[in-house]
């Protein structure tokens, strides 16, 4: 073996989905099913190549994922094929949005959205928080067709359903930091303890891996962090319990109108190469826009709460036309509206009202549980089937409220220094406070369990 061989063996070959090297090249994974060949999009100066391996220093080669890969040949993984000339950005968007209009019937304004988050896709990795995108309705509402036409867009898009095993997907997610699609996404269990869950829980925040055991060749106990953060599109029947992760969703209501006449039933053969068109469009998109792109906070809405402004302003960041700007924005103040209602129909919103009410009407510097109980059931008691004891109001207060009670006189008491605080949440939660409404609210007997 002469010198130069004995050099090539010792580079280390890495399968690479995309890269951004140090001189600032940009790297794409592309696969071109025709000749079914995987290749690597570079892009520097102003111009791409394709390359079949990239040198990085004097010991690693960058090499494309293999054409025989799984979820490459059989299209779980969509990618571009090499970039393609789009024109102008606003003729890139009419393109996308004359795509989603021709296979899918999405109301005018989540029409312009989904377009947009397409766009966002591609340049998502410029952004440390993103949002999500649902649709939501019953079967037969055209739930999968709008997933399958706005995910054959997306950037790297990877398909699964609510069915699949969990492993490859935290596995595909971290190798080719795509979009995941995730179709009937309804969960028996929708909180922290199912898996797919915390995915959607901890993916739209850059820097929060998944932790997963795993065991190396020596048996050894060797965690693995499983990088899960990027765009998300997902169908699901109904809401998740857990409020947190609803709260990352733009949903769309599927369903709720007859279908337009001009809808395929079913896909036509020209559907994929559309597709193929628009995502190589959209490559050279990210290659042209990814460096300019960036989180522009001056778009902060202040009428809206910091979770809603937190996952609107990627897609205001990106959006060039005020009139679109406009209606996202109304879009997030009606879904604010609806989450305020949400709130108040908890038992935490009736908690919160009794407590603001006495504190309005008192000029003592305390306020006993005992008393927020008492009005509760006064109030509320005819819509619980449980007792409203001392000791459960007080839970409310402490665990669902966060708001600190301590022991005085041998009595559980919430303390006038919490007041601002209390008017903070009552604005969250839709509650108004007046001295008129605590003058109703008359004692009874509710025993005189602890806190």
């Amino acid at each position: 073996m002469d010198k130069n061989q004995r050099t090539e063996s010792k580079r280390h070959t890495i399968p690479t989905a995309s890269a951004t090297l140090d001189d600032g090249t940009l790297v794409e994974l592309v696969y071109q099913p025709a000749r079914r060949k995987t290749l690597l999009a570079l892009f520097s100066a102003g111009r791409w190549t394709l390359q079949e391996g990239v040198r990085v220093g004097a010991d690693r080669v960058l090499v494309p994922f293999s054409p025989t890969n799984n979820l490459i040949a059989n299209e779980a993984v969509l990618l571009a094929s090499e970039p393609c000339i789009y024109g102008t950005e606003e003729a890139l968007l009419v393109d996308i949005e004359g795509f989603i209009h021709r296979y899918v019937d999405l109301s005018p304004t989540f029409e312009k959205i989904a377009s947009h988050y397409v766009l966002l896709t591609w340049v998502h990795d410029a952004f440390s928080e993103l949002p999500y995108l649902r649709l939501r309705g019953d079967f037969g509402s055209g739930k999968t067709r709008a997933l399958l036409t706005i995910g054959s867009l997306c950037y790297k898009a990877f398909f699964a359903s609510g069915a699949s095993t969990v492993s490859p997907v935290f596995h595909t997610l971290d190798a080719f930091r795509g979009t995941l699609i995730l179709d009937e996404a309804d969960f028996r269990m929708s909180d922290e303890r199912a898996d797919i869950v915390k995915i959607l829980n901890n993916g739209n925040v850059r820097g929060m891996p998944i932790l997963r055991t795993m065991v190396n060749r020596q048996r050894e106990f060797n965690p693995q962090a499983f990088q899960v953060f990027g765009p998300k599109i997902v169908a699901t029947r109904s809401s998740y319990e857990d409020k947190g992760l609803e709260s990352r969703f733009v949903t769309e209501e599927m369903g709720g109108r007859p279908l337009r006449a001009d809808i395929p039933i079913n896909l036509p053969d020209a559907f994929r190469a559309e597709a193929q068109e628009l995502r190589n469009k959209l490559l050279l998109y990210r290659f042209h826009r990814r460096r300019d792109i960036k989180l522009d906070e001056t778009l902060i809405d202040p009428g809206l709460e910091p979770r809603l402004n937190q996952i609107l302003l990627p897609l205001l960041s990106i959006v060039r036309s005020s009139a679109v700007r406009r209606e996202l924005r109304s879009a997030a103040a009606e879904a604010q509206t609806n989450l305020i209602a949400e709130r108040g129909l908890l038992a935490e919103a009736q908690v919160l009202e009794i407590l603001a009410d006495l504190m309005a009407a008192s000029d003592r510097p305390i306020i006993p549980v005992a008393e927020v109980a008492a009005g509760l059931n006064n109030r509320y008691g005819g819509e619980y089937e449980r007792p409203i004891t001392n000791r459960w109001v007080g839970s409310v207060l402490r665990r669902r409220l966060n708001l600190h009670t301590y022991k005085s006189h041998g009595v559980y008491v919430v303390p006038m220094t919490l007041r601002d605080k209390v008017e903070l949440l009552c604005t969250r939660y839709g509650v108004i406070a007046t001295k008129e409404a605590a003058g109703t609210l008359e004692s009874k007997d509710v025993g005189t369990s602890g806190t």
